[in-house]
């Protein structure tokens, strides 16, 4: 039997996925607002998709269903306006999905009219599907945020203005040691496993991620216009793009800085987390940060192991603000095994994408654990994410 927390889970995951495609008007629902964004509607079919074609083709062998949109859904299917032009309107495409979702609950909630199926054990399959569309959850609320931005917002006027405030060394240290990485066993992703032990130097990782005030000072000091702090690649897209902040930052008549979210325009909070920045920016940040503030001297971005490993110790605040963009690759780990079905694998894995961390204030509560890790193309902004620093060791508080 289904365990009764992850039905619900389950129940309210298609919810929130609905409810959001439901929301937009009709001319929206199949719209790109933003190059790496998907149309919602093409969201919200990729959940009805996958769901589809591990429910009902590996439980009950009946790929017809799934079959007939493959085309459209699949892992290895690249939206573009092409496709998205093709996608039936919203008021189909919403009573095709809660037509599916309804009786997909209803076959998980009636344990008689399910075969006995490895997929099946500790209620396995639907504690992932809440994963999967928790991301899926994401990346709507993004495409919400990015239509926002399409609105002209010039009448907004800052009631507390953002003032910068240089990044300070507010750190923890971790010894150098073996440290325990990936998940042992639950209902986890691909990319968690197998579980890994690895060696660490010693290294101070800060408290908090970069806030906005601490970001405002790297714009004010030229961060954008000062190719000094970009590494190649992020020079090619800094002489691509015309940016001087992360990409939902606006000013109003004063010229005073604000934020545009899901609900439109707001002031930006001094301490909240910077979010909406590339792995370009956060580069770029940490460059900045190492040359011009002495206490942050040798500070670079990340690695998803330190990360890791200090979240598992309890010395990270803010984990849950904010996705944090790390150093390294989005790889497999050591002795990994793909899945036999390539829809169970994590998107990006070994494609070159750099790895993010953490959740964010959007992030549900399945997908909050230590060992979570996804990718994301290097210059992808849409995703809440944002930066930690780590700095050189120091000496020990022994030596």
């Amino acid at each position: 039997m289904i365990p009764a927390q992850t039905l619900g889970a389950l129940a309210g995951i298609h919810e929130r996925l609905v409810q959001l495609v439901e929301a937009l008007p009709a001319r929206d629902v199949n719209r790109p607002f933003h190059p790496r964004l998907p149309a919602a509607g093409w969201l919200l079919g990729r959940a009805v998709y996958l769901e589809t074609h591990l429910l009902r083709g590996h439980l009950f062998d009946d790929h017809d269903l799934s079959g007939r949109v493959r085309h459209f859904f699949a892992h290895d299917v690249v939206p573009d306006e092409t496709l998205f032009a093709q996608l039936p309107p919203q008021e189909h495409l919403l009573n095709w999905a809660l037509e599916i979702f309804d009786h997909h609950m209803t076959l998980l909630a009636n344990p008689r009219f399910l075969p006995e199926h490895p997929l099946l054990e500790g209620g396995w399959l639907p504690a992932w599907l809440v994963q999967r569309h928790a991301l899926s959850y994401e990346a709507l609320l993004a495409v919400t945020q990015a239509r926002t931005l399409h609105r002209e917002h010039d009448e907004y006027v800052v009631s507390q203005p953002l003032l910068a405030r240089r990044p300070v060394a507010d750190s923890q240290r971790i010894d150098q040691g073996h440290y325990r990485i990936g998940a042992r066993e639950g209902v986890v992703t691909d990319c968690e496993q197998p579980v890994q032990v690895v060696e660490l130097h010693a290294f101070r990782i800060q408290k908090r991620p970069v806030s906005n005030a601490e970001f405002l000072a790297f714009i004010e000091d030229g961060g954008y216009e000062n190719t000094d702090w970009w590494d190649a690649a992020g020079q090619d897209w800094l002489a691509r793009h015309e940016r001087t902040a992360p990409w939902h930052w606006r000013r109003d008549a004063q010229g005073h800085w604000y934020g545009v979210g899901i609900k439109g325009p707001a002031d930006l909070a001094p301490d909240e987390p910077v979010a909406g920045i590339n792995v370009h920016e956060a580069r770029a940040f940490a460059a900045w940060a190492s040359a011009q503030i002495e206490e942050l001297e040798g500070a670079v971005l990340q690695h998803e192991y330190q990360w890791e490993t200090a979240a598992r110790l309890g010395l990270l605040e803010d984990t849950g603000r904010v996705r944090e963009w790390c150093a390294n690759p989005f790889e497999a780990y050591d002795a990994y095994q793909a899945p036999e079905d390539p829809e169970l694998a994590s998107p990006g894995l070994g494609a070159g994408w750099n790895v993010q961390r953490g959740a964010s204030l959007h992030s549900q509560p399945a997908v909050r654990r230590a060992s979570f890790r996804i990718g994301a193309p290097a210059d992808a902004e849409t995703g809440f994410a944002g930066l930690r620093l780590v700095l050189p060791p120091g000496p020990a508080f022994w030596e």
